[in-house]
């Protein structure tokens, strides 16, 4: 299994004094020699965290792939062209989140959708739509001409953490999920289930599968071991593991539970 290390809060706990500190480019050097397989980055139209500049910097420096996550807004589209990551995920944004969501309503009539995944191949980037695990979402994905999809695994995990954790306590509660632990546990069992069978389906149609959102040390495990599932993009719980035990450390701990 391999693993993508989305390194955007770097840049956010960076953008907090506005200096070059910690920098993005000694980072993505630490997390080559901890054994990471991917540097993810998204560079979002409001700028909170990911510069223009860092993505410049980051694609020229770097030994590993990058996959930069953007939005299918025209002028960040421009943008991924000319820069040139490896892969480009397509991801559904919004300015008043904290971070993404849910996955990308696709359509075979969204001109702006379709105009995006057509000027980024014709710039020999790889496209992934990040999606819900959804037969007909990724029935879709393939019509598009998607090369990846990368799976929404956010439920799985809002719904793992409100079994295991204190999230009912927290401002990301979900008030559907206060149930008792007996039904829970069928709500996992059943988004997991949902899970692998979207990413069988997917490697069925012969599409690249990913996965990511919400994913950490306690709850990755049952994901990993999905066999058609070729990726997973991690971010959050890595830099906040890193914070008391390393960046390199929080990657090679990570990599072995995958």
């Amino acid at each position: 299994m391999k693993l993508g290390v989305n390194i955007d809060h770097i840049a956010i706990l960076r953008e907090a004094r506005k200096v070059n500190d910690p920098n993005l480019i000694e980072a993505v050097g630490i997390c080559k020699i901890a054994g990471a397989n991917q540097i993810t980055i998204h560079l979002r139209e409001d700028r909170r965290h990911i510069q223009d500049k860092d993505v410049k910097d980051i694609i020229m420096h770097s030994s590993l792939p990058v996959n930069l996550e953007c939005s299918i807004d025209p002028e960040i589209i421009d943008i991924v062209c000319t820069l040139k990551p490896f892969r480009a995920t397509l991801v559904p944004e919004h300015r008043e989140e904290l971070t993404t969501e849910g996955g990308l309503a696709l359509s075979l009539n969204n001109e702006k959708l379709l105009n995006a995944i057509e000027n980024l191949q014709n710039n020999e980037i790889e496209v992934s739509l990040f999606i819900e695990a959804d037969i007909k979402t990724i029935k879709t994905a393939k019509k598009l001409g998607a090369e990846w999809v990368e799976l929404h695994t956010g439920k799985y995990a809002n719904i793992y953490a409100m079994l295991f954790s204190n999230l009912s306590h927290t401002p990301h509660s979900i008030k559907e999920l206060e149930l008792e632990r007996k039904k829970l546990k069928k709500m996992l069992k059943k988004e997991l289930n949902r899970i692998k069978k979207a990413a069988k389906f997917a490697k069925k149609l012969g599409l690249k599968v990913a996965a990511g959102h919400g994913l950490n040390y306690q709850n990755v495990k049952e994901i990993a071991k999905i066999k058609a599932i070729k990726e997973l993009n991690i971010g959050q719980s890595i830099i906040a593991r890193s914070i008391f035990r390393g960046l390199e450390q929080a990657i090679k701990e990570m990599k072995e539970l995958l």
